[in-house]
């Protein structure tokens, strides 16, 4: 394969008024969808059982809060308590109420929760993702509304493990230098 310099001489030259214009961010919208495949599919986390109660599951540090929704009058109880009752502070009340504000059902769904482990702050965080994933589990129409206010998103933070020969996961003895 020897490289003949007069084989390019022989294709002949095209003018440059007939070259294809370039042309930026120009393309018709069907050509551009074609490219992008196929519209995304969430991964829906809640269920529904047969007696049309929405499940969903969340989880925070080491909490996990089991959470059960129906259509009812806005009655909410956790761990077989009124809300106000076992949540002692307005900041994790609040917060729990946020998935229902966002699409709209605070106080027209009756909610039943058990969580476990963890603080309150965990079970909280629990709490929250449990009655999203629920709540989408519902009605998947509302996914995008809870995925645009980050509830449907699981908080992947632990606690760090203690290491040996160290008081804490990272804190030292106090060190002597004589």
């Amino acid at each position: 394969m020897s490289m003949d310099p007069t084989a390019s001489a022989t294709e002949p030259e095209v003018p440059s008024s007939q070259l294809p214009e370039l042309t930026i961010g120009s393309g018709s919208p069907a050509a551009s969808s074609a490219v992008a495949g196929p519209a995304y599919q969430p991964t829906i986390r809640g269920k529904i059982d047969r007696f049309g109660v929405a499940m969903g599951t969340g989880r925070r540090k080491t909490s996990v809060a089991r959470v059960r929704i129906k259509e009812g009058s806005g009655q909410f109880v956790i761990n077989g308590r009124d809300m106000g009752e076992y949540l002692r502070i307005e900041r994790d009340r609040e917060s729990v109420m946020v998935p229902l504000n966002v699409v709209g059902k605070a106080g027209q769904v009756d909610i039943s929760i058990r969580v476990q482990g963890g603080g309150t702050t965990g079970q909280a965080g629990a709490i929250i993702l449990g009655i999203a994933r629920a709540l989408q589990g519902m009605n998947p129409a509302w996914h995008p509304l809870l995925a645009e206010a980050g509830l449907l998103t699981r908080d992947d933070r632990m606690v760090e493990r203690k290491k040996y020969g160290f008081k804490k996961a990272r804190k030292s003895f106090q060190f002597s230098k004589r």
